[in-house]
C-alpha cells in the first residue's frame, strides 16, 4: 500500500466550512480510523487533514508542520482538534498545541490510545520487552520499520536492534485474519513471540466524540 500524499489524505467537505465544523488534524497513520469513526457515528461536520504518517521518523518534525498546518484551516474551522498523542516529541506538541490554543488526544503514543491509555500506562513496566504493531503498521512495516533500519540490506541487524525484544504484540484496530497472518509472519522474521490483542479504536473513539461535540 502506497502511502498517499499530503493533498490526497485532505478528506471531503472542505467546500462546507463554516460556522460548527470541526476539523480532525491527525496523523496520516490514523486516517483509516478516523474516517471510519466518521462514516459509522454520522459525524458531517467533521473533516479531515492527514500529515504524512512517515514524520514519525522524525518526530521533531511534529509540532512544526502541525502550527503549519493549523495556520492554514484556523479560519475556516470552528474547532482543530490535533489527533497526535505525544509521538516522541517529549512534550514539545504539547506545548506548541497549548501556545496555539488547540487540543490534542492525551497519552504518548497510538499504542496507549488504542490500548485505553490507563491499561497502557498501567501494564507498560511488564511489557517493556514488548514491540507493538496497528493495524497501520501490519499494513506498512516494510516502509515503515524493514527498510529505514536497513533490515532488507542487512539482515544481521535485526538481532542487534531487536535483541532485547520479547515479544510483537499486535494491537487490532480491526477483525482482518489477513492483518493477523502478516502481523504473525513479521513476528517470525524478527524471532519474536507472537500475540494479538483486539482493541479496537480505543480512546481514539471517546476523543473525537468530545471533539465533534
Amino acid at each position: 500500500m502506497t502511502q498517499p500524499d499530503d493533498a490526497q489524505l485532505t478528506t471531503q467537505g472542505l467546500e462546507a466550512r463554516g460556522k460548527g465544523r470541526v476539523l480532525a488534524l491527525a496523523c496520516g497513520a490514523l486516517a483509516h480510523e478516523i474516517l471510519a469513526l466518521k462514516a459509522l457515528n454520522g459525524w458531517a461536520h467533521l473533516d479531515l487533514h492527514c500529515l504524512p504518517a512517515n514524520l514519525h521518523l522524525w518526530p521533531d518534525r511534529i509540532p512544526d508542520a502541525v502550527e503549519k498546518a493549523v495556520a492554514r484551516f484556523r479560519a475556516d474551522y470552528d474547532r482543530i482538534f490535533v489527533v497526535y498523542a505525544d509521538c516522541g516529541t517529549g512534550g514539545l506538541l504539547q506545548t506548541r498545541c497549548a501556545a496555539l490554543g488547540v487540543e490534542m488526544i492525551e497519552g504518548p503514543h497510538c499504542y496507549a490510545f488504542f490500548s485505553g491509555t490507563d491499561a497502557f500506562l498501567a501494564g507498560a513496566e511488564d511489557e517493556i520487552t514488548a514491540f507493538y504493531l496497528t493495524d497501520f503498521l501490519v499494513r506498512q512495516f516494510e516502509a515503515f520499520v524493514w527498510k529505514p533500519m536497513g533490515f532488507d540490506r542487512h539482515p544481521d541487524l535485526i538481532g542487534m536492534m531487536f535483541g532485547n525484544y520479547e515479544r510483537l504484540i499486535y494491537l487490532a484496530q480491526t477483525e482482518n485474519p489477513e492483518l493477523d497472518a502478516r502481523a504473525r509472519q513479521w513476528a517470525d522474521r524478527l524471532s519474536l513471540t507472537y500475540e494479538r490483542r483486539f482493541t479496537g479504536y480505543g480512546d481514539l473513539t471517546t476523543a473525537l466524540a468530545q471533539a465533534t461535540r
